[in-house]
């Protein structure tokens, strides 16, 4: 890690407002419509909004307050047709979306999971196994999911120059804790064809003084996601705060994941505390995350 990299500029902290409104009485309301009563229309079969209201999500979609998915993917600037690759996708929650919203449209989906060595963790092994069996289990909704992997060794996430987009949500911190980060940025610039976008959703850090290269709170700092990027050949186009959390004081004891849907009252690798007072920390929800936008040049 170059001193260069890990000292970064202070910036500026965003302040949120709570405005208050009190009500002095009630006032009798007017009846609904009949169009009011039956709520909105449903979304056009095929839309990103059809995917993401979709009935196999009905277990997933109350996380759908914090990320912002229809949000998050319109910024990215993602369309149907697309081939698209999700790095690191874990059970599927975004997949979920993803895959049908891009079968039905005519693109592709490809699945850069864990990578599965001889000695990987048998963890690891069970999350890719379960996200291939529930991702297989319907072809006619989720299409032909291509699965490929992404680690220490792999190989290529797709074949070379044929994808629109890439995606990297919420585990970057994941691979600078392996020493895998730079490697992620080379994969997805060698996968993408020029013009092709390489969407970031990752839990932002105080901007100001060094970033730990570990990334052990599973907070990385905006500014070095950049340089990262700025390092691979990405040129940045934009930021959007759809995702940004200001009640998240980033100081929690057991880093990011002391956070829903996490939810950890204990260190690694010890049992749940039951004593642990969770009320902070779920009154804050997910955490604040940066959503950034760069591009592979022309």
């Amino acid at each position: 890690m170059s001193p260069s990299r890990r000292r970064l500029l202070t910036g500026g902290a965003a302040v949120a407002g709570l405005v208050l409104i009190s009500a002095c009485g009630r006032r009798s309301e007017p009846e609904p419509t009949a169009e009011e009563a039956e709520g909105p229309p449903p979304a056009p079969e095929g839309s990103l909004e059809w995917a993401v209201a979709g009935a196999w999500r009905a277990q997933d979609r109350g996380r759908d307050q914090w990320r912002h998915p229809v949000e998050t993917l319109t910024f990215f600037g993602i369309r149907p047709d697309m081939h698209v690759v999700e790095m690191w996708p874990g059970v599927g929650w975004y997949t979920e979306i993803l895959a049908p919203y891009l079968n039905r449209g005519g693109g592709r989906f490809y699945a850069a999971g864990f990578e599965i060595g001889p000695e990987a963790d048998p963890a690891l092994r069970q999350v890719m196994a379960r996200f291939e069996g529930r991702f297989a289990s319907d072809r006619r909704l989720y299409g032909d999911v291509q699965i490929t992997a992404f680690g220490p060794t792999s190989g290529p996430l797709a074949p070379a120059g044929t994808i629109d987009m890439v995606l990297f949500l919420r585990s970057l911190h994941a691979w600078m804790a392996a020493g895998i980060a730079e490697k992620a940025f080379a994969d997805a610039y060698a996968a993408l064809k020029p013009g092709g976008v390489l969407g970031i959703e990752q839990h932002r850090g105080a901007s100001g003084g060094d970033q730990d290269p570990a990334a052990a709170s599973g907070y990385v700092q905006e500014a070095f996601v950049k340089q990262l990027a700025a390092e691979a050949g990405f040129v940045f186009v934009a930021s959007s705060e759809v995702n940004a959390n200001p009640e998240d004081t980033k100081d929690h004891p057991f880093g990011v994941d002391t956070l829903p849907p996490n939810s950890r009252t204990a260190p690694p690798g010890e049992p749940d505390d039951p004593e642990f007072d969770r009320s902070r920390y779920d009154a804050i929800g997910e955490s604040d995350r940066m959503t950034l936008k760069f591009r592979k040049p022309e």
